[in-house]
């Protein structure tokens, strides 16, 4: 069939009508798309591996009760964190140690604003072993022993400990990466700011050295409270005053040796969605999650139901 030309200019006009109105609603789309995106505030979190479970948790309880806010977390250390807080990179860091005077400096002098401290909850350095091991208790002179350069301690049999089962006596050391404020914690607060002997092996994540002590039976590593499997089991600390267990209450009380508290940093005083994101931390809700994940809430009733 042949088309009168005016028929034929007629249908191609229709067709050109029709893009028309497509490119028109779907660029109608994308500009609501990117005035939404626009519209949503991100909150960029970094640092200690020991908060990520719990700053993980939190992102997405918060998301729900925020949703024109989104909060991003990564671990790396404490160290990594607050050093992504010194460049300005960050809006959050996380830190299960406290800043250092240097550190506070480069955050001073790249920012032009001093950093903010707020002590989000408190947590348990546990001491792991195995399920195998008899061992129940340990003093922190031989932790120090067993862990430090100069320590004597290097088998089980040096503090009298027989694994049933292990094919060697020697001790297996799992310990945290440099960057960790774990590794400075216990460093500090274990070793007395010696080195750590040569062979330890230094895990990335918190969650890792209690995998990796559960799967050697003479293993012995150092983690939050909160990791603990059943693959493993934390050991009391014998001090002078009694044996303690690593506790909400003994935390709490600080009965246990190495009970620590576990901070958020900013550069200057957080407003608008950093603001609203630490207050909803430190909200009921906020800390009752914090002791949901195994970590121990800044006071006791803010775990009230």
């Amino acid at each position: 069939m042949i088309l009168h030309p005016n028929a034929k200019l007629a249908r191609f006009g229709a067709r050109i009508s029709g893009l028309c109105l497509l490119v028109i609603v779907l660029s109608c789309s994308k500009g609501e798309q990117t005035e939404n995106n626009s519209r949503r505030a991100t909150v960029q979190v970094k640092g200690s591996d020991t908060m990520v479970n719990v700053a993980q948790a939190w992102a997405e309880e918060f998301t729900a009760v925020a949703p024109d806010i989104a909060v991003e977390v990564s671990g790396g250390g404490s160290g990594v964190g607050i050093a992504a807080l010194q460049r300005g990179a960050i809006d959050i860091a996380n830190a299960s140690r406290n800043i250092k005077p240097g550190e506070a400096d480069a955050v001073l002098k790249n920012t032009g604003k001093e950093p903010v401290e707020f002590i989000v909850g408190f947590d348990a350095l546990a001491v792991y072993v195995n399920k195998a091991n008899p061992l129940e208790e340990i003093t922190l002179e031989q932790l120090s022993d067993i862990y430090s350069e100069h320590g004597k301690a290097t088998r089980w049999s040096d503090i009298g400990i027989t694994i049933p089962g292990a094919r060697t006596d020697r001790i297996a050391l799992i310990s945290r990466q440099s960057s960790s404020g774990t590794y400075e914690f216990f460093r500090e607060h274990v070793l007395g700011n010696k080195d750590f002997k040569l062979g330890t092996r230094d895990m990335n994540g918190s969650k890792e050295v209690v995998e990796l002590v559960g799967a050697i039976k003479t293993a012995i590593g150092y983690s939050g409270m909160g990791y603990a499997t059943q693959n493993v089991k934390m050991l009391r600390i014998r001090t002078n005053d009694g044996s303690f267990d690593p506790t909400v209450k003994n935390t709490q009380t600080k009965a246990y040796p190495l009970a620590r508290s576990l901070q958020l940093y900013t550069a200057g005083e957080p407003t608008g969605p950093v603001k609203k994101y630490i207050d909803w931390i430190m909200s009921p809700h906020g800390q009752k999650l914090l002791k949901e994940n195994g970590y121990v809430p800044v006071t006791l009733s803010a775990t009230a139901d």
